[in-house]
């Protein structure tokens, strides 16, 4: 099963070799990988050039500018020949060398439309917060549930089928293309029960906090739930409880061999 993985950047020298040496660490063999810059002015592109021979033709990349980070993410989608993609940030990396592995397994084996599993957020190499999901159930939605983003991957038809990222939204379209998706009852979407990703601490989500709530209101409004504020209020208990599930026990590996 081939397997696109995307990531977006924008001034990312600082991180995005790590990233992409990830990826590079990979066991599953059928991996295109596409890299959407927004035009850098720092040395993101030059580090992008020098890790392109090591994919052997497998990795694909633009430089341009775009209207922001889920404008760059249809275009990533656009370019995706793989019957199933993810996404990988330009700070973060996979928690292993068999994670893309797994998830082709899980799809193969279970039949499904979507495979997600935990994300470990990380500050100088320890563990800040551990989003621990669970078995999917369409109902924890209106609880304030939602699979972490960057373990996501979805079969392409899905793009196909409910649409891309809304890039209106400027921090929470990721959220809204999440609920589309899985308040829809016949897509079958299955845990991978353990760290997928590792993730730097911060960003505007993290941030911009205002935003981030009048936006996952537009995207539950938009999306039909009934007493948006409410799964707002439980999504961000929800939150807390993931900065105590973490444990210095969860150093963070920094590179790969």
């Amino acid at each position: 099963m081939k397997l696109s993985i995307i990531t977006v950047c924008y001034n990312s020298a600082q991180h995005i070799r790590l990233t992409i040496e990830s990826v590079l660490a990979q066991t599953h063999p059928d991996i295109e990988y596409i890299v959407v810059d927004g035009g850098s002015t720092d040395n993101t592109v030059g580090i992008i050039k020098s890790c392109e021979p090591h994919f052997h033709g497998r990795m694909h990349w633009v430089s341009e500018p775009d209207k922001g980070i889920y404008d760059a993410m249809n275009k990533g989608i656009a370019q995706a020949t793989g019957e199933v993609i993810g996404f990988l940030n330009s700070d973060d990396i996979f928690f292993d060398e068999t994670i893309t592995a797994e998830v082709v397994t899980l799809f193969e084996t279970d039949d499904c439309d979507a495979v997600y599993g935990d994300l470990i957020y990380q500050k100088d190499g320890k563990a800040i917060r551990r989003w621990k999901s669970n078995p999917f159930q369409p109902d924890d939605l209106y609880r304030g549930w939602m699979p972490p983003h960057p373990t996501l991957y979805c079969k392409r038809n899905l793009y196909t089928q409910f649409g891309t990222f809304d890039s209106q939204l400027h921090i929470a379209a990721d959220y809204d293309m999440m609920l589309r998706i899985l308040k829809t009852k016949h897509i079958k979407a299955t845990y991978l029960p353990k760290i997928m990703i590792v993730m730097n601490l911060g960003g505007v989500s993290n941030t911009n906090l205002l935003l981030k709530y009048k936006e996952d209101y537009i995207a539950l409004r938009k999306n039909g739930f009934r007493f948006p504020l409410g799964i707002i209020f439980l999504k961000n208990i929800r939150k807390i409880y993931q900065f105590f599930r973490a444990t210095h026990r969860e150093l963070i590996l920094t590179n790969y061999p």
